[in-house]
């Protein structure tokens, strides 16, 4: 190791070149954190990248969930046409 190094020429910035994306500081519960961490494990993606596919699918107009009214409605529809 040298004893001084010259960071004169050095740029700050980001080390990963992360257009499109924003770091943030978030708080999670603990076991939303576990859980998404056991999910990564399991898929082999990161639990960051399926936090954020959870977040991108809550947002997206096709998302709503499917309830038991809803699918009633579904139901009824598709037997009156049969």
């Amino acid at each position: 190791m040298k004893d001084e190094y010259d960071f004169s020429n050095g740029v700050r910035g980001a080390v990963v070149d992360a257009s499109g994306k924003t770091r943030i500081t978030i708080f999670l519960d603990d076991d939303v954190l576990t859980e998404f961490k056991e999910r990564a494990s399991q898929s082999g993606k990161g639990y960051q990248t399926l936090i954020n596919e959870a977040l991108r699918h809550s947002i997206s107009p096709d998302s709503a969930p499917i309830t038991v009214e809803v699918l009633r409605k579904i139901l009824h529809e598709e037997l009156r046409v049969a």
